[in-house]
């Protein structure tokens, strides 16, 4: 019920996957009545395996996280991740008011044992045409070296299963190359990972700029989630302004009005390339449970991109994953002197806003 669009945008590219995974159950949770209209509007209100689960409330991007949280208790977001809680669904996409999402999914579905803090984990395009992995991407604005250690570890199991690599890179986002830039958090943090680099349990590349992260150095790039969330935007205004940059310019006469034509080829490989859709679809790392965040602004094929990234995340069983290499790798120390349950607090945050559960048949 969230983002831009609402329903609008998350019941077609609902239907859109259903069709062309077969493998797939989803759970579209919100205002039945307006759920049920988009299905019918696109002549899938007897789809066998698109349900509707009614809740009776809706959290804006403007509610607070106190009225998400104490408030809203029959809100779409909330029925959604209850369903997770309650293992009627494997995993959870929202569109909806990221800082409510973060704070009710650590209320209703804890973190991992070992985990302090969830991290928002989200994929950008590179030079090598693959993606980085990087995180975190707003949830947690300030950062010890502990936790960004907890999401170097948490975003290599996340890299391992879903790309297929045992060992993916791991670069420290700082403001340069060397061992003796950045500030005390980044030079602990990256003394972390190094022994662990020693150790055989992470493949630590070492300190990267913000190029590295289009030039596709490192599989993954870990920083706190101030830095995260401005590169993010950055790059979202950047390409955006690329694109108004090119269609103006190759509009601007006949002749480029030609050459857009002989080049087309070419135009569209870079626009699908670049196109930030598809890459929509940030997961909240650490939780017991799958949730994904998709870019509120999101069209049919963004969000759907969305789905996909959840379905494949239960498929390869990622949350187990990442359970088993915290419990084997995070330094037992930490473990034994922090809470087995985070409460709630803590999550703030931005990235953006809709209401699907997905479930993948057994």
């Amino acid at each position: 019920m969230g983002g831009d669009h609402g329903p609008s945008v998350t019941v077609p590219a609902a239907i859109s996957f259903a069709n062309r995974e077969p493998e797939a159950e989803l759970v579209l949770v919100g205002l039945e009545e307006e759920i049920r209209a988009q299905l019918k509007k696109h002549k899938a209100s007897s789809h066998p395996r698109i349900s509707v689960h009614h809740a009776s409330e809706v959290v804006t991007m403007d509610d607070s996280i106190e009225t998400a949280l104490r408030r809203k208790k029959d809100s779409s977001m909330r029925v959604a991740l209850r369903l997770i809680k309650d293992q009627q669904v494997q995993a959870c996409v929202s569109a909806g008011n990221t800082g409510a999402l973060m704070a009710v999914s650590r209320y209703l579905l804890k973190t991992l044992h070992g985990v302090d803090r969830p991290a928002i984990c989200t994929l950008l395009p590179n030079q090598k045409d693959r993606p980085t992995y990087m995180l975190d991407l707003g949830a947690n604005v300030d950062c010890e070296a502990l936790h960004l250690h907890q999401f170097a570890l948490m975003g290599s199991a996340l890299v391992s299963a879903m790309e297929g690599k045992p060992r993916p890179t791991i670069g420290l986002l700082n403001v340069g190359a060397e061992d003796i830039k950045g500030n005390e958090v980044v030079k602990q943090t990256a003394a972390l990972l190094r022994a662990d680099h020693e150790k055989g349990i992470l493949n630590f590349y070492g300190n990267v700029e913000g190029n590295d992260i289009f030039e596709g150095t490192t599989d993954i790039v870990v920083c706190d989630g101030f830095v995260g969330n401005v590169t993010l935007k950055a790059s979202e205004g950047l390409g955006r302004f690329v694109k108004t940059v090119l269609t103006t310019e190759f509009k601007s006469g006949i002749l480029n009005m030609l050459g857009a034509l002989v080049a087309r080829g070419a135009i569209k490989a870079i626009s699908r390339r670049l196109n930030p859709s598809r890459y929509n679809g940030a997961s909240l790392l650490g939780l017991r449970g799958l949730v994904f965040k998709s870019h509120g602004s999101a069209d049919a094929y963004g969000y759907e991109w969305a789905i996909q990234r959840a379905f494949d995340a239960a498929k390869y069983d990622v949350l187990s994953r990442i359970a088993t290499t915290i419990a084997e790798l995070m330094p037992q120390a930490d473990i034994a002197s922090k809470p087995a349950d985070a409460g709630a607090g803590g999550a703030s945050g931005e990235i953006v806003n809709t209401e699907l559960t997905q479930q993948k048949t057994a």
